[in-house]
């Protein structure tokens, strides 16, 4: 069945909510969560009606739901940068606990990302540095800084001077409340801001040095990447790295090619026993000590709440058992996963650690229809893409014993193919196909359907040409996913066919509803049906819609 991309809800937020603040022995039980389930139930609930439940949550808990919350990236699978606005409403949704509970959970965390908030907020200056004076002469000296909108405060000492006016009076409240019950970390932290305010570059011409503001963001975000490197995580560059060269591997080659070093670095530095799930996907466990006989009840009914609510994800697809499995889209895979995981549970833990990679990565570098995947979704996507790898492993990579197999059971590959070798390879393959096969064809087969269509609509025909010199610029660097956003003049012309060409021209490409609309007669689809590419046959059905597209457009 085709996936939606506006993904079903199955509790409202403010029910869920609800039903989470109502379960017994709440305080207990929320240190007990996984971060990244804390986090998925703010972005579900929304992180200002979710001050009850974040103020539960532990230090060590919030430092990890940081790193997931405070970065944002321009465009998918594009660096994510610090927020500084959603650290604002951070410390405004602490501050309803209590400015005193919110600086005890602060004074636990590490300083550097503490001052990174603060630095982007305020600046920092000694009281008595500032102050106004008179010289020996007579000359009066006014005040150094000027109190602008009067956003000042003096506290502990500092000055503290805005540099932006929301979330003012929980950044004065949190500060006072460290000042007085904090004191070393208050010092230590308005130090570090001080340090920041009154920092000039040099003038010796070396332009290409960070200053001190962006030095402590490169230092956050790099502490922050070491920490999700050993979480499972996989940065947006290094995803972006690994998927552009994954497009370009070469079939002619005598044998398959050794595991890419961008993912042999990150198999080696992520230990097995703690690979997470990919980014928004909380594992179904609890990270703490085993809740008490008394508390065991209500760890269970958040637990089902949570589950019903879909905060928790699904299993792989891959790695279903095998009373789950039947014919489909993925049954190359899924035979083949299953096969190795009755055989040696070793290479199991390898191939479940590659697929994690291989989501990450489709998760941090990639997008679809121009949006991040969901954790399901590149789950799925990954799956797919290593199906579409097996159904097109070049049989000239083949071992001879492999080959000898082959032979005497007369399919494309043996049933112990993933035994020796690896999911990285095999996705390789795949991604190398939809990228050859799938969007540089369907571009290529676009662009001669563009150079014949005429319209007699001024505007329309404007806006295909615009369309046409776009597309050739990035199909010629082999991204034609670039020119997505000129498609839309194709929805003047057939709906259906905009939807499916979107779903095609992408980085992760999918095959829309929109693929088999012409020849079923529909001239309605949803904008959002598509399923991933994972076997040859989706490809000849994307064929035929191609050979059919002049007869579509046609006015």
């Amino acid at each position: 069945m085709p996936k939606r991309l506006d993904l079903t809800r199955p509790a409202e937020p403010q029910g869920l909510l609800d039903r989470i603040l109502s379960t017994p022995h709440l305080a207990r039980i929320v240190p007990q969560l996984h971060p990244e389930v804390i986090h998925r139930v703010i972005q579900r609930c929304g992180l200002e009606d979710s001050s009850e439940f974040v103020a539960l949550a532990t230090p060590e808990q919030l430092e990890r739901v940081f790193d997931l919350d405070l970065w944002r990236a321009g465009r998918p699978g594009h660096d994510e940068r610090f927020d500084a606005d959603r650290f604002g409403v951070w410390l405004e949704v602490l501050v309803e606990a209590g400015a005193d509970v919110a600086a005890r959970k602060l004074a636990e965390m590490d300083a550097g990302i503490v001052t990174a908030g603060f630095a982007q907020h305020v600046r920092v200056f000694d009281r008595a540095a500032v102050s106004p004076y008179t010289t020996t002469d007579g000359l009066e000296v006014p005040e150094a800084v000027g109190r602008t909108d009067g956003l000042t405060c003096e506290v502990g000492g500092y000055l503290a001077v805005a540099r932006r006016t929301d979330s003012w009076e929980a950044i004065v409240a949190v500060l006072t409340a460290l000042a007085k019950d904090h004191h070393h970390y208050f010092e230590h932290v308005m130090g570090r801001c001080r340090a920041l305010s009154n920092s000039r570059p040099e003038v010796d011409g070396l332009d290409g040095l960070l200053d001190a503001g962006d030095q402590v963001m490169f230092d956050v975000a790099f502490a922050r990447e070491q920490r999700r490197d050993q979480s499972g995580f996989v940065a947006p560059v290094q995803a972006r790295a690994f998927l552009e060269a994954s497009r370009r591997l070469r079939f002619n080659r005598d044998t398959a090619p050794s595991l890419d070093p961008i993912a042999q670095a990150h198999l080696r530095a992520t230990d097995s026993s703690t690979v997470q799930d990919p980014p928004e996907q909380p594992p179904e466990r609890i990270d703490a000590p085993r809740a008490s006989e008394d508390h065991a009840e209500s760890l269970a009914a958040i637990v089902e709440v949570l589950r019903d609510a879909g905060i928790f994800a699904p299993q792989p697809r891959a790695l279903l058992t095998a009373a789950d499995t039947h014919t489909s889209r993925l049954q190359h895979i899924q035979a083949r996963m299953q096969f190795v995981l009755q055989r040696d549970e070793v290479v199991a833990s390898q191939r479940n650690d590659e697929l994690a990679f291989l989501a990450n990565s489709i998760a941090a570098g990639s997008s679809v229809q121009g949006r991040p995947l969901s954790t399901e979704e590149a789950w799925d996507a990954a799956t797919a893409v290593c199906n579409l790898g097996l159904e097109n492993w070049p049989p000239r990579w083949l071992t001879s014993r492999e080959r000898s197999v082959v032979t005497l059971a007369g399919t494309a590959f043996p049933d112990d193919f993933l035994l020796n070798h690896d999911l990285v390879a095999v996705f390789q393959v795949g991604w190398t196909v939809l990228h050859d096969n799938v969007v540089m064809e369907v571009a290529e087969q676009l662009l001669d359907v563009l150079a014949a269509l005429r319209c007699d609509d001024a505007e329309i025909q404007s806006g295909l040409r615009g369309l046409r010199t776009k597309l050739t610029k990035h199909w010629r660097a082999g991204a034609p996913w670039r020119a997505a956003d000129a498609l839309d003049v194709i929805t003047s012309l057939d709906m259906p066919a905009w939807a499916a060409l979107v779903g095609l021209l992408n980085e992760c490409p999918v095959m829309h509803a929109g693929v088999s609309a012409g020849r079923s007669g529909t001239h309605a689809v949803s904008a959002t049906d598509f399923e991933f590419i994972s076997e040859n046959s989706q490809i000849a059905s994307i064929n035929e819609f191609l050979r059919l597209l002049p007869e579509t457009l046609h006015l």
